[in-house]
């Protein structure tokens, strides 16, 4: 069984397109957990109208965070793997299906299966990952720490041994706690990508990946919790300099804007 956790946060709505596209899927053998995340829009009243037996529903009382939230969806899961799906994300009808093929015929080193995906921003479809990055599967670690590619948590589907291993999403992160757990588990276990877009994501404005002092301030934490192995990795340790010194530059622009 795969355990899809959900966690989301005034999406109303957006949540019933997220959950029909599970419900949806060709591969039938799964349990839903949604996870409000402290809502205060009628996300109780639109999840008691979502008859579908295999859904869990809990709630936070306050605003946690995703990490925590996911953590939450973690803990209660019955599934053997995990998959993660965002509140205003919607997977394609095969995706659990191919996903879960390749993993019952892949050797146990692997430990994360992820699907290609279209990224729509502004009316515009990208897709990700981009042609450029190399390598995608097998021993991805350097890859990952290097921050060269993220994998995206909604195209994952990851087996649960994975969280015994190293743990849990890193609550105390503001941002970026995928990365941090991609690097944890990566240095364990091997990556599958299947080139195929299975996954829509879609932009949010003023989402917490839109606020660089938010990113900076967890690049900062990656930078002291991962030290050792970025400094036996120079080139890791470049590009970690440069896309926080980016960051930086852009906050000090974007601030220069306003005092103009």
């Amino acid at each position: 069984m795969i355990s899809v956790i959900i966690p989301t946060y005034n999406r109303s709505q957006l949540l019933i397109r997220a959950i029909k596209s599970v419900v949806n899927q060709t591969y039938q053998n799964f349990e839903i957990i949604v996870i409000n995340d402290g809502s205060t829009d009628d996300t109780d009243e639109v999840i008691k109208r979502v008859l579908d037996e295999r859904i869990t529903y809990l709630r936070h009382a306050d605003n946690k965070g995703a990490a925590t939230a996911r953590n939450t969806g973690i803990r209660a899961a019955k599934g053997e793997y995990i998959a993660f799906l965002d509140s205003d994300d919607e997977w394609l009808p095969k995706k659990l299906a191919k996903q879960i093929k390749i993993l019952k015929s892949t050797l146990s080193k692997v430990g994360v299966i992820y699907t290609g995906s279209w990224r729509i921003m502004n009316h515009e479809k990208f897709y990700i990952p981009a042609p450029t990055i190399s390598p995608k599967e097998g021993n991805i670690y350097n890859n990952i720490l290097c921050g060269k590619y993220l994998v995206p948590t909604p195209a994952a589907v990851v087996k649960k041994v994975c969280f015994e291993k190293v743990g849990m999403f890193d609550e105390s992160l503001p941002a970026l706690e995928e990365w941090d757990l991609w690097i944890r588990i990566s240095k364990h276990f091997h990556f599958k990508y299947i080139d195929e877009p299975l996954l829509i994501s879609y932009y949010t404005s003023g989402s917490i990946s839109t606020n660089r002092r938010i990113f900076c301030k967890a690049m900062k934490s990656i930078l002291k919790k991962h030290f050792k192995e970025f400094r036996k990795n120079q080139k890791a340790l470049v590009n970690f300099y440069y896309r926080i010194a980016r960051l930086y530059i852009g906050d000090f622009l974007h601030k220069m804007r306003f005092i103009q």
